[in-house]
């Protein structure tokens, strides 16, 4: 009942924010609760033709929830995160007070809730940016064996002009030479050539892109896929591909999410570890961590690709490195076991690992969706940022009850009355 009650409401805001703004050069938002999930937003929003810029690679999460944190995947090299494509947010902060805000109304807190935890507020309406939805994807795969041609490959794709519309890598470890189901169910470009590939055991890196097209215009799409892959120094065998309507393709994960809930693999524990690293440092990064600390897959993907920091508001409380390019690189371990290869605690231990030695050789990283448990490591990890951060908690959420959880701020006291 309570999901199909925001549903409700999604629709009559989507049809009261695309009724009143058709005019054709008035730019096109919907107007969501923070407490709807982006799939319905995305169902909602593709019956006008129209679709959110950037998304998060799962659509089953909240307006609210992502925006309080950045909402990144493979279009934020373009687009940006998720929370530089907000117009308007209404929050309702620690105070009680109910706030309409944008870059021109109550700025303050319309860049402290973007990227701010929770902290200031509860985002109840979002007004997000939309544009022309394409029909159709032409999703890419193909394999690195050398991690400098493959990062150099990533970074020219997204300072590019003309390039793909969604660009992802992921990395590969496979000591015992048997390759996982990186490319199942694409097709491979010359089946003879992806027969006699062998990974003889090396890490390998997985480069995945997409070009959105409509049917009428598949023709001149292939043609911007194959001069764009020519320039490319992927191992030529592994050149797989297929084609999936927009909205496959968007919430392609909750696809693998309705099998793992089928073999009992997805109510697990899920010790992640995202972290943000400069590019200065990618190469010191991989060489220590993909060659010598993780020794298998560490039970999930491991995600790694550049984005643009230029394509992110630094008026929001979202903390990055200062480089122009870094790189997103997340370990997304599933802990299916009690004991062993498969247990928390033996991912909990490599996160360890590699943390300790992004600190000691001074890697510059930052963490993404970071699960500090002191306010002395949240000001480290905003830095310079810290004092507006505070100033922002102080303004609006003074006794502190908002998501306590983060252990941010400690829960101020109420002063006795006389």
């Amino acid at each position: 009942m309570v999901r199909v009650s925001v549903v409700c409401c999604l629709k009559l805001l989507l049809l009261l924010a695309l009724g009143g703004h058709a005019g054709a050069d008035a730019p096109a938002y919907v107007d969501a609760p923070g407490g709807a999930l982006w799939i319905n937003v995305l169902h909602e929003t593709l019956k006008h033709g129209l679709a959110p810029k950037s998304w998060t690679d799962y659509l089953h999460l909240t307006v609210g929830g992502t925006l309080s944190n950045a909402g990144v995947s493979g279009q934020a090299f373009r687009q940006g995160p998720q929370v530089s494509n907000v117009n308007q947010l209404e929050i309702v902060t620690g105070r009680g007070d109910v706030v309409t805000c944008s870059p021109d109304e109550n700025s303050d807190l319309f860049y402290g809730a973007l990227g701010g935890l929770g902290q200031f507020g509860i985002i109840t309406r979002a007004r997000i940016a939309l544009q022309p939805a394409p029909k159709m994807v032409r999703w890419i795969r193909v394999l690195y064996s050398d991690f400098a041609s493959f990062t150099e490959d990533q970074e020219a794709l997204i300072s590019a002009d003309e390039t793909f519309d969604y660009i992802e890598g992921f990395v590969i470890i496979n000591r015992t030479g048997i390759l996982n189901n990186w490319r199942t169910s694409f097709k491979p470009q010359d089946p003879v050539q992806a027969s006699h590939f062998q990974s003889d055991g090396k890490v390998l890196y997985c480069l995945e892109m997409t070009k959105n097209f409509d049917p009428e215009e598949a023709d001149i799409m292939e043609q911007e896929v194959g001069v764009l892959l020519s320039r490319l120094r992927y191992i030529q065998s592994t050149l797989f591909h297929t084609h999936v309507t927009y909205l496959e393709f968007l919430d392609r994960v909750h696809s693998s999410e309705l099998k793992l809930r089928a073999q009992g693999l997805w109510e697990v524990p899920h010790p992640w570890l995202n972290l943000l690293i400069p590019r200065s440092t990618i190469h010191r990064f991989a060489t220590e961590v993909f060659g010598n600390i993780l020794k298998d897959s560490n039970n999930g993907p491991i995600l790694l690709y550049p984005v643009n920091r230029s394509k992110w508001d630094n008026r929001t409380s979202v903390v990055i490195p200062e480089e122009e390019i870094f790189y997103l690189v997340g370990f997304l371990s599933s802990a299916p076991s009690a004991s062993g290869h498969g247990s928390v605690d033996h991912a909990v231990s490599l996160n360890d690992k590699i943390l300790d030695f992004c600190d000691k050789a001074g890697v510059g990283m930052k963490q993404y969706l970071a699960p500090y448990t002191t306010q002395q490591q949240w000001k480290a990890h905003f830095g310079a940022r810290w004092e507006t951060f505070e100033r922002r908690k102080h303004m609006y959420d003074p006794l502190a009850i908002l998501a306590p959880g983060q252990r941010i701020f400690a829960k101020a006291s109420l002063p006795m009355s006389s």
